[in-house]
């Protein structure tokens, strides 16, 4: 209820009075009891006009964006109650939730906004709009809000607070950087066309059935098999030279410091976003165990974006998966490291089950890297020397094109 300004006038009024009392001064005694009266009268005056009768609303345009973007928050208060509201303070706060923006309570503190806004006396049903710009320079889940509406006394002693809208949810993905995807190669896939024109010549001819992925288009369900399969199956068509890329990141904690770690992520969404607009299938593994499995739809490429908005330095579960990959392997394959690939690592990047591989090492403060692994192409990015992975990986790929052989 009170305020710093509330609770220091009353210490200074018992202070005053103890004096008063201690030195016999009669205008001391009065000096307490003003400031002791006029503590009171602004907990009255706020108690009477009671908490804010304003109920509001949030909306984020976009509710996702890339790390180096913005999102507008729009705000809208109406008052709810019988009478004309008073001045009321606004306050919305932005905290980070989950991802790298919280990664320690240093970092949260830090990364800490608020946006402030009075709103003047509303008649009763009237309504205000406010708006702000929201930066996005770090990935991961940020908390918007509570929206708190504070009423206060004109000298500031005295306030009651109140929540006027929830709080919302604003998804920062990884930065994006421009890059060609890697080359289209072929692979065994029975659920792909084998490089050649179909009869419609454009893809359209039926080649299958198989079960639904997220991101697939629902016209083509085909529902007498989902009657009988009980679940829902797709029709598949051939999609002549649809090429598949896996990205593999490696998350290791001991690999990492937190510098290479955000350029890495930042990699395998680039990666993963060029593949996409090529309508290529795209799958995202991590060492932590992740696997989002192959898939060419928006909504497969948005919960691979999800998973990298939050994901944090983890254990090592590459071994247990090394056998899995390999079983699936088709198509290309880039691995996204900091350190010489040894052991699971080299195996993957040498393997002879993808049509084409290629290794990004991202120098870090955890060891310095060898270019020296059994892949098609090697990219070498170092932050520290201002290396961007978007132009390394553009240059690397032009020199191997045109078939310089510098790396």
């Amino acid at each position: 209820m009170l305020t710093r300004r509330g609770w220091a006038l009353v210490s200074g009024s018992v202070v005053l009075a103890s004096a008063g009392r201690t030195l016999g001064v009669l205008e001391l005694y009065v000096l307490a009891a003003g400031g002791v009266g006029l503590v009171a009268a602004a907990v009255i005056s706020v108690l009477v006009r009671g908490r804010s009768t304003l109920v509001g609303s949030r909306r984020l345009v976009p509710n996702r964006v890339h790390a180096g973007g913005d999102s507008r928050v729009e705000l809208e208060v109406t008052n709810d109650g019988d009478r004309r509201s008073p001045v009321v303070f606004l306050r919305d706060t932005v905290t980070p939730d989950r991802g790298a923006a919280a990664s320690s309570p240093a970092d949260a503190a830090a990364a800490t906004r608020h946006a402030r806004f009075h709103i003047a006396p509303l008649d009763p049903g009237g309504g205000d709009r406010a708006a702000y710009r929201l930066g996005a320079e770090r990935r991961g889940v940020f908390r918007v809000g509570p929206l708190e509406a504070t009423v206060s006394d004109p000298f500031g002693l005295a306030r009651l607070s109140s929540e006027a809208a929830p709080a919302t949810e604003l998804t920062v993905y990884p930065r994006i950087e421009v890059v060609s995807p890697p080359p289209l190669t072929t692979g065994h896939d029975p659920r792909l066309g084998g490089g050649h024109a179909t009869f419609l010549g454009s893809g359209e001819e039926f080649y299958g059935l198989r079960a639904y992925e997220v991101g697939d288009d629902l016209r083509r369900v085909h529902w007498p098999s989902t009657a009988r399969q009980d679940e829902l199956m797709i029709r598949q068509h051939e999609l002549p030279w649809q090429g598949r890329a896996t990205v593999l990141l490696d998350v290791r904690h001991t690999a990492h410091d937190e510098a290479s770690f955000e350029v890495a992520v930042s990699a395998a969404a680039s990666l993963l976003s060029a593949c996409w607009r090529r309508d290529s299938q795209v799958r995202l593994l991590t060492t932590d165990g992740q696997d989002s499995g192959f898939g060419s739809g928006p909504g497969h490429l948005q919960a691979a974006m999800e998973h990298l908005a939050v994901v944090e330095p983890g254990t090592d579960r590459l071994g247990s998966l090394v056998s899995a990959i390999r079983r699936r392997a088709t198509g290309a394959l880039v691995t996204i490291t900091t350190t010489a690939p040894v052991g699971p690592l080299e195996q993957l990047a040498g393997s002879a089950g993808y049509g084409w591989s290629a290794l990004v090492l991202v120098a870090g403060a955890r060891g310095k890297t060898r270019a020296t692994p059994p892949a098609a192409l090697t990219v070498l990015v170092d932050p520290a020397r201002g290396d961007t992975f978007g132009d390394a990986w553009n240059r690397a790929t032009a020199a191997a094109h045109a078939g310089t052989g510098r790396r």
